[in-house]
């Protein structure tokens, strides 16, 4: 395969793009605005260009920049550190870097720590558990959400099940798969007053890339709701002011924001949301002291009570080092990047036509800028109608070394609602005491209801650039006039629907 040019030769690919870059530029001018990314991209993140990467996977994870990697190897290479549980040398030195790497976070999000703690997790499925399984639920108590939420936030139901509450789900509408205001306002008057209730939703969607109203934190607060806004997919590439916005809990994992360290997470919890979780176990760590005899444990005050066992400490100090990588690119510099590429892929995907005038993709979800973010699903269609087999184009688009996703992205509400499907026809694959793999629904979907639900997603960000989303929009353009029979299908696997944003 021809080798991409290196960022120092992209202004002579995008010059003969047959005008492209300059119609690019005329309709987004601010780009011009963000050409110190493309310094940071070929400083920091030239493997992309050296290798021939086009990567387009931003919501299942960050890249991390080659800096982020050096200066976390020169703090574990010049100290000796230890676990944090205790109060040796080593010890108390991992500890400062650990309670730095918190008040960091905190001051990242803009955060009081008066009113703010910041407990750190795996991932923000690990914060999301948290939240469940500790969360007040009583019978007629309320765990309300939006359609659209991550499967980690879809969880949270069973344990609301499991303590008698009610669970409200609350649809969004096609195509641009927002929240029906209707159906949010029946939902929020739900519960009574005085019994704990829960609404969850997330600031952006990691399906459509739809971002719902931040205003409704306020709203829900004043009617006696708890809020929990997963930002997995919205951190990434906006500013999330937690002094401007004041949500009980905030699940995040760091890995969609920087690419490094994995397993580490967050809940940023306000202190008095806290107080309101009761834990059904206690852990090393989590715990003042604790007695086999005495048949007794008195739980640790704030963080500490919820970080069970010993923290991931080595990684911590990678977690201030990306966040003051984030800050050093610039977050709203990111944020209008994203914005004019994405408006970009956009406008030429909707534009994209057969022969006999039929479009070569549907977008779920918004097509324009509106209240979106850099996160795009897509079907594609031949001349005839016909979907194309989505396993089929990520198979082509890994020939071209462009990384895309394909499955449901661990978001069933908005992939059911995308795709026509009703409750009727999602309950019959449930009556069975046997699992279903997401293979298996996929073709008995297509077989039994004649129903596809077929997707690809894009996604851009930090690193990315018009060189980028112009490989993809050629890559796209190869399925003009094609039909299905000639691009072929994949072969079978036992592909699971994959964790996804917000693991």
């Amino acid at each position: 395969m021809e080798q991409l040019p290196t960022w120092s030769s992209q202004q002579g690919l995008q010059n003969q793009a047959t005008g492209d870059w300059a119609a690019f530029l005329r309709t987004y001018p601010t780009y011009a605005s963000t050409t110190p990314l493309d310094e940071l991209r070929a400083q920091e993140y030239s493997r992309l260009d050296r290798l021939g990467q086009v990567y387009l996977d931003y919501t299942g994870g960050g890249l991390y920049a080659d800096c982020q990697l050096r200066n976390h190897q020169e703090l574990l290479s010049s100290h000796v550190f230890g676990n944090p549980h205790s109060h040796n040398p080593t010890s108390l030195a991992m500890t400062q870097w650990v309670e730095r790497a918190r008040a960091y976070v905190l001051e990242f999000f803009n955060a009081d720590p008066d009113e703010y703690e910041a407990i750190f997790t795996l991932n923000a499925s690990g914060a999301l558990k948290l939240v469940g399984e500790a969360y007040p639920f009583v019978p007629k108590g309320h765990y309300a959400l939006l359609f659209d939420n991550h499967n980690s936030v879809n969880g949270i139901r069973e344990f609301a099940r499991a303590k008698g509450a009610q669970v409200t789900y609350i649809p969004v509408d096609a195509p641009d798969l927002r929240i029906n205001p209707a159906h949010l306002e029946r939902a929020l008057a739900l519960g009574t007053p005085g019994i704990p209730k829960l609404f969850a939703y997330p600031a952006q969607s990691n399906y459509s890339g739809v971002q719902h109203p931040l205003e409704l934190v306020e709203i829900a607060q004043a009617q006696g709701w708890d809020v929990l806004v997963d930002c997995a997919a919205f951190a990434p590439t906006n500013r999330m002011d937690l002094q401007q916005w004041k949500p009980d809990y905030v699940p995040l994992s760091f890995y969609k924001m920087f690419g490094y360290p994995t397993g580490a997470g967050v809940l940023l919890a306000r202190k008095s949301a806290l107080t309101r979780l009761h834990r059904p176990w206690y852990a090393g760590g989590t715990i003042t002291i604790a007695s086999v005899q005495g048949n007794g444990y008195y739980l640790a005050e704030g963080a500490a009570a919820f970080e069970d066992g010993t923290v991931n400490y080595l990684n911590l100090p990678a977690v201030e080092i990306g966040l003051r990588h984030l800050v050093n690119a610039g977050i709203e510099m990111i944020h209008t990047r994203v914005l004019c590429l994405t408006g970009w892929l956009l406008e030429r995907l909707t534009a994209m036509r057969h022969s006999n005038g039929r479009p070569l993709v549907r977008v779920h979800g918004p097509n324009t800028l509106e209240a979106r973010g850099g996160t795009l699903t897509l079907t594609f269609f031949d001349p005839e109608g016909y979907i194309f087999d989505e396993h089929r184009v990520e198979e082509l688009a890994n020939l071209e070394n462009i990384s895309v996703r394909t499955g449901c992205f661990c978001n069933p509400g908005a992939g059911e609602i995308a795709h026509g499907l009703t409750p009727e026809i999602m309950a019959e694959f449930f009556k069975d005491n046997h699992g279903l793999s997401f293979e298996e629904l996929r073709q008995l979907m297509q077989v039994r209801y004649g129903k596809s639900i077929n997707a690809v997603r894009i996604s851009v960000g930090l690193a990315s650039n018009f060189a980028d989303v112009q490989r993809f929009l050629d890559f796209a353009q190869g399925f003009i006039d094609k039909s299905t029979a000639s691009i072929g299908s994949s072969e079978p696997t036992n592909r699971r629907c994959s964790v996804d944003a917000g693991a």
